[in-house]
């Protein structure tokens, strides 16, 4: 009795879902499309196809500020801050060299700590860095 109540409710799903073929334009035709299929040239499909034209003029105009103008600016950017990457890590090593991490004070507001931290050695934060960041455990 399931399987026939479960069959009967299904069978005008299924009636329904193979939709007639519908007459309609032939995807492959050999005719060109016409700039207003099935309509006049009127003062809307004008005012429709002027859109249109702007619409990939204004698309044309950032395609060349994004390649043109964008891009180098990006490299151009790039470049800047490799090299000022690199002067600043000189100047951390040189600084390094006169001055070097154990003769640094440390002062009380530094690396305060209420209690281990659950990772590494329990003294280091999560951003810890060790070329720059510093601490005296015995102090």
């Amino acid at each position: 009795m399931f399987a026939a109540r479960t069959a009967a409710r299904a069978t005008p799903r299924m009636a329904l879902s193979r939709a007639p073929a519908r007459a309609s334009r032939r995807n492959y035709s050999s005719e060109s499309p016409k700039q207003f299929a099935g309509a006049e040239d009127n003062e809307f499909n004008r005012e429709r196809a002027h859109i249109a034209e702007h619409a990939a003029a204004s698309g044309e105009l950032w395609r060349k500020l994004s390649i043109y103008v964008a891009i180098p600016c990006i490299i151009v950017a790039t470049v800047n801050a490799k090299i000022r990457w690199d002067a600043h890590w000189e100047h951390v090593a040189h600084e390094e060299h006169e001055n070097p991490r154990a003769e640094r004070p440390e002062y009380p507001y530094q690396n305060l700590r209420t209690k281990n931290y659950f990772w590494g050695d329990g003294d280091k934060t999560l951003f810890w860095n060790d070329k720059v960041n510093y601490h005296k455990k015995d102090e």
